[in-house]
């Protein structure tokens, strides 16, 4: 007696797990042509950072070739017991701190007078930002050579001006940069990042709840009431928004203290002592391990940025 071979039931079929199966197709799919610009990105940035970390702990001088070997951690403790490095530290957060919130007052009042209806609102708006787009090196020049020159420059030329309207024949004509030096930089900072400050603030003041502005104006709230307990809490994040994405600029800027005042006078910060250690006494470990530091710095300062935005866009979302 025969008997007709029986086929094995096939296993059911896990709908979860075919469901996962096709959301990671589909979330290869949406990422894959992705993948060549990340690893360019991967290349052109991460992989020359990470050389640097390499080299920031070792001993490595062009000028004593073949005496170097690994140091540990005793580049970044020379970053921050070196007096000249202290130093640059100590200016890049003065200069970074100053610049900063200068700029963002000065920007608050340029958001508010610009949030107003006038004719050519559109125009003035363009025009306050023409300095944020100037190559920051060009600025430097400008600033130097066609503002602060004692010689010929309009600053002293306004001075000269001034005082002829009242019959003086001997106006002050100081030297700006010589005098000022850390202040000449300063100024030209806060002129190229005012404009920054203003277009965030601007927008801030443009997403406001009008209707309870008026509301308050209606109760017999005054202009100062409205902004000191309305319009400012408001603008908070966008301030702080600004004052962090601003100071990740400035804590690594470079083109007008290398410009304006060739690092002398105290006004060299990290950027220009690593510019500095590395070209001049080519120290590549010791400049490295600054450049770490920055870095570090220019991180803490972003990754705080980054979370604002987010809690901004999920305020926006509600």
């Amino acid at each position: 007696m025969s008997t007709v071979p029986t086929s094995r039931p096939e296993p059911p079929v896990d709908p979860g797990r075919a469901r996962r199966a096709r959301e990671r197709r589909d979330a290869w799919a949406r990422r894959g042509p992705l993948l060549p610009a990340v690893v360019f990105l991967v290349i052109v940035t991460q992989l020359p950072f990470a050389a640097t970390l390499v080299i920031s702990f070792w001993d490595w001088n062009a000028l004593r070739p073949g005496q170097g070997g690994f140091t540990g951690f005793d580049n970044y403790r020379e970053v921050f017991g070196d007096p000249d490095l202290r130093a640059s530290v100590l200016t890049t957060i003065w200069l970074t701190a100053g610049a900063v919130l200068v700029s963002l007052a000065l920007g608050l009042v340029a958001a508010l007078l610009l949030d107003r209806r006038f004719p050519g609102r559109a125009l003035v708006r363009t025009f306050f930002i023409t300095p944020f787009l100037i190559v920051p090196v060009a600025a430097a020049l400008l600033w130097k050579h066609a503002l602060y020159n004692p010689e010929y420059g309009l600053l002293n030329g306004t001075l000269t001006w001034l005082w002829s309207l009242f019959g003086s024949d001997s106006p002050p004509q100081p030297d700006w940069i010589t005098q000022w030096p850390l202040a000449s930089v300063a100024v030209c900072l806060i002129w190229q990042w005012t404009p920054f400050m203003m277009l965030i603030l601007l927008a801030g003041l443009q997403s406001r709840d009008t209707e309870a502005a008026e509301a308050a104006r209606v109760d017999g709230a005054n202009a100062w009431q409205i902004f000191r307990y309305l319009t400012l809490p408001h603008l908070r994040p966008y301030l702080e928004l600004a004052a962090l994405l601003g100071s990740i600029y400035i804590v690594q800027h470079f083109d007008a203290v290398f410009t304006i005042t060739s690092g002398g006078l105290g006004t060299a910060n990290l950027p220009y002592s690593i510019y500095r250690t590395f070209f001049q006494a080519h120290d590549y470990g010791l400049a490295s391990a600054a450049g770490v530091v920055v870095v570090l710095g220019a991180v803490v300062i972003a990754t705080l940025a980054l979370r604002l935005v987010s809690t901004l866009l999920r305020e926006e979302q509600r």
